[in-house]
């Protein structure tokens, strides 16, 4: 089973590629989609929604793997969130890819074992996990942890 983990950010997508073989996890790919700040909304919402389908077009996952939205202080970038994760979904709805929802908070504690676990202990994690990944940047490390609690979460 080949998951595609998504960590939507309107500045900066993460995604990471892991194959589940039973118990087993073994790292494909990962990178960033970053988006240009001052570009309109919709050109950014259409690149990330390119992007992430070209990611699928490359290589054939099986399903996708997306991080819950969590509502922010400001209610701005709660919208924002909201709609680069509208335009991923809409990549993986293209792709014909069924899509998974986690809280950040289950894929922490998939990973780590503490739904409280900071960002640099789920980057240490991995290490331990995915030993021979070469991670493109903390977004990319998230979505990989998305894809990883996806893999233990759904069977």
């Amino acid at each position: 089973m080949l998951i595609l983990g998504l960590d939507p950010s309107l500045s900066c997508t993460g995604w990471g590629l892991v194959r589940s073989e039973g118990a087993r996890l073994s790292h494909i790919a990962n990178g960033q989609v970053k988006t240009n700040a001052k570009a309109p909304l919709a050109e950014r919402l259409l690149h990330l929604h390119d992007a992430i389908f070209a990611v699928i077009g490359q290589y054939a996952p099986d399903r996708a793997a997306v991080e819950e939205v969590f509502v922010n202080k400001n209610a701005q970038s709660t919208l924002k969130l909201a709609q680069a994760r509208g335009a991923i979904l809409a990549a993986c709805a293209r792709g014909g890819l069924s899509v998974n929802e986690h809280a950040a908070r289950l894929v922490k504690k998939a990973v780590v074992g503490t739904g409280a676990a900071e960002k640099q202990q789920v980057q240490a994690m991995l290490k331990v996990l995915l030993p021979s990944a070469q991670v493109a940047g903390a977004d990319a490390a998230d979505a990989l942890a998305v894809a990883i609690a996806d893999a233990h979460l759904v069977r």
